[in-house]
């Protein structure tokens, strides 16, 4: 292809003739970035995942199964660490595990019934960051006997190298971390006296557990500033993980007392360009948790564009949007850390 036909069907122009395309204006030097980094490297196909940890609805996408990868929390809606970014909102749709007698019953109810092909287990961490999951590790471990295809995830918090390997030896597939790169963010927004060094020797532990290890980074977390993105990136950049996860912290769940900036998503993109970067075979989604309306859209066409590899729950405009750059696109009804099949360079993701 000649330069003077990529000019004449450069990005830009390609999404000015999108139709139905929504009231917003992406910064056209990004847009320009993006594309020249993307022709000398192809962009992957992308993914989109619509689990059912809420209710989605979009006419470019199909609608998920109601309960076919649904989220337990073992402490229902309590979180001793109450971070100022989460307030503990994020457990709200959660399902209530209850004991944990009563947590396998519906989990073999939801199979029989519901047609449950995975789910995952949370729950509220205690002052140390880490969450009571031993006593619901049999019950795992019985479910992955009598069901092994079954797929599970954990949000692992902080944890023991004995912890997780319990964790490993029950059955769970997918172990998921919160990695932070800035001391001054564990003290002021979780309110956690434990430093950086802890949440990298959780991750070496899961790393070398034979689980799939799916880090997470919140862009945004230290009250909507840019702080320890980048030190994290390079703590996960060190260990054979299977995937990364970006989000982008909400502000509405912050206290009045310590309101965050929202993160603007030109700022959030450079983030996206940077995991791209430096972890070029490593599949990078974008997760759940963003905030809504022009600023969802305007993240999730930066993600597109950027190379990121999947995007869970996309804004209405981002599938026309993909193909008109170019990229394939799919769907998973599951969470973007366990649906991993297919996505280039994925290490230990069945």
């Amino acid at each position: 292809m000649t330069a003077t036909v990529r000019q004449l069907f450069s990005w830009r122009e390609r999404i000015a003739a999108l139709e139905d395309w929504p009231d917003v204006a992406l910064d056209a030097d990004l847009v320009d970035a993006f594309e020249r980094i993307a022709m000398a490297r192809p962009l992957p196909p992308l993914r989109f995942f619509t689990p059912s940890f809420r209710a989605y609805a979009s006419e470019e996408l199909a609608a998920c199964g109601k309960m076919s990868f649904p989220a337990f929390s073992v402490t229902g809606g309590r979180c001793a660490l109450n971070c100022d970014h989460c307030q503990a909102k994020i457990l709200e749709p959660m399902i209530p595990a209850g004991t944990p007698e009563r947590f396998e019953e519906r989990v073999r109810e939801m199979i029989a019934r519901q047609g449950l092909r995975g789910f995952l287990l949370s729950g509220g961490s205690n002052r140390r960051n880490e969450v009571p999951y031993r006593r619901y590790f049999p019950a795992v471990a019985r479910l992955k006997r009598d069901f092994p295809w079954l797929r599970i995830a954990i949000h692992s918090a902080l944890a023991s190298p004995e912890e997780v390997r319990r964790m490993a030896e029950s059955g769970i597939d997918v172990a998921m971390i919160d990695v932070i790169g800035a001391a001054e963010t564990i003290r002021d927004v979780y309110h956690l006296d434990r430093p950086v060094a802890d949440f990298e020797a959780t991750l070496a532990a899961l790393a070398s557990s034979g689980m799939a290890v799916v880090p997470h980074i919140v862009i945004g977390l230290h009250y909507g500033e840019l702080r320890g993105e980048w030190a994290a990136l390079d703590i996960i950049a060190r260990y054979p993980v299977t995937a990364l996860v970006l989000v982008v912290v909400t502000p509405i769940y912050a206290p009045p007392d310590k309101p965050f900036r929202a993160v603007p998503p030109r700022e959030a993109a450079q983030i996206f360009r940077a995991a791209r970067e430096r972890l070029p075979d490593l599949p990078v989604q974008l997760g759940c948790v963003r905030p809504a309306g022009r600023a969802k859209f305007e993240l999730d066409a930066y993600a597109t564009m950027a190379g990121l590899d999947g995007i869970a729950y996309p804004a209405p405009g981002i599938v026309a949007l993909a193909r008109a750059i170019g990229r394939p696109v799919s769907q998973a009804h599951a969470c973007c850390s366990i649906a991993l099949e297919g996505l280039r360079g994925c290490r230990g993701a069945a």
